[in-house]
């Protein structure tokens, strides 16, 4: 058994198992659809809804499971190796607005939206615009305080989420001069004037997970809905992805999971020159390989979550696992396509889908290099 996978306790293991049994019965006799046509369908969400994942930590007074960071992992790896965009729906809801809101909202808005997040409402984080990806606060995004409410003109790209959503955390600036100290954090409701979800992109990988540009013109927000104070949304922003991209890490550990599953499973049946290919010995040593990176990036993946429950640092680690497990996954399911040959090729075995999907863990929530810059910084003592 990985070693990684026996540190769990016996509550986890039977969560793990739920999710698993869950993505393998109701998950993947639809993936290949859910891809064609780039739609999450509705009755999915459902069940993902009702069976808490969509509200993991959020405590059982606001209608949630009440459960821990490190089963959010858990989950979001057990969906990503049948389906990476099931997995990032849950993944953005759950370690990131979910999070924040547990960590910076207040108590009235903890009690509006959570209950609402944790049964039935879609969430999506609003950080990223044209201008502004790597050099996250470069954000045109203006919101002018008008006494009791503020005005919200600006903006989003490529907002994970955003056509299912009923609730965007959104950070906007309000002193554009004043640089990171200008951003601030609300929470958007989806029926708010001025506010509309706009073009959908139409992507390379996680395709049934939408991705959509959001328009603010003259959206009014209710001074209720400030999350935190004026100009300190930066380090709701900064916080809530330094734990998201332990989120990815998950992601593209199960990713290369379901890969490497694919390829074994493969490799036992698929014969050439009277016997299967899995005896020979050039087989033998990419699977060994694959199996070797896929082990390593869940351990990371696990340490980094194990900090960040236990209070200890993690900044360093999580940007490890993020950066390595993106590699990971890129390189396994590369070879999983190699080890099927020419089917792996086809869309009639999953391993392509998982090709595609897995050059997104390389870009968002942080490039690699952005990553590879915070480990040197931590490193080098200059963080």
């Amino acid at each position: 058994m990985s070693a990684a996978l026996t540190q769990l306790n016996e509550e986890d293991r039977l969560f793990q198992a739920t999710i698993r049994r869950f993505a393998r019965e109701r998950i993947a006799p639809r993936v290949r659809e859910m891809d064609e046509k780039a739609i999450f369908p509705k009755d999915l969400l459902r069940q993902l809804f009702d069976l808490g994942l969509m509200g993991i930590e959020i405590p059982e007074e606001y209608g949630g499971q009440g459960g821990t960071f490190f089963q959010s992992v858990l989950a979001i790896e057990e969906l990503a190796r049948v389906d990476p965009s099931t997995a990032v729906i849950v993944d953005v809801q759950n370690t990131l607005v979910n999070n924040a809101i547990l960590r910076f909202a207040n108590d009235d808005q903890k009690k509006r939206y959570l209950p609402q997040l944790a049964t039935g409402m879609v969430a999506s984080y609003a950080l990223s615009e044209a201008g502004s990806g790597s050099d996250a606060f470069a954000m045109a995004t203006r919101a002018v305080d008008q006494g009791d409410h503020y005005l919200l003109n600006g903006r989003k790209l490529w907002i994970t989420n955003a056509q299912e959503a009923g609730l965007y955390l959104m950070f906007a600036t309000v002193n554009p001069e004043a640089g990171y100290k200008g951003v601030t954090c609300f929470l958007v409701e989806r029926e708010y004037p001025g506010f509309q979800v706009g073009k959908k992109e139409d992507k390379l990988g996680i395709r049934s997970s939408s991705t959509c540009e959001l328009i603010l013109d003259n959206c009014r927000v209710p001074k209720a809905n400030l999350v935190g104070e004026a100009g300190k949304g930066y380090k709701i922003a900064i916080e809530t992805l330094n734990e998201g991209r332990i989120g990815i890490g998950a992601q593209m550990t199960g990713l290369a999971q379901g890969a490497l599953d694919h390829a074994v499973a493969y490799a036992r049946e698929r014969k050439q020159f009277g016997k299967a290919i899995a005896e020979f010995q050039a087989v033998q040593f990419e699977l060994a390989e694959m199996a070797t990176q896929v082990e390593a990036s869940r351990l990371l993946t696990y340490n980094a979550a194990r900090l960040k429950e236990s209070g200890l640092p993690f900044l360093t680690e999580a940007a490890m696992a993020k950066y390595f497990c993106s590699l990971t996954g890129e390189n396994v399911a590369s070879k999983a396509v190699e080890v099927l040959g020419g089917v792996g090729f086809t869309k009639d075995y999953p391993v392509e889908k998982l090709y595609r999907d897995a050059k997104i863990g390389r870009i968002y929530e942080g490039t690699s290099n952005m990553q590879r810059m915070t480990i040197a910084k931590q490193m080098l003592g200059k963080g």
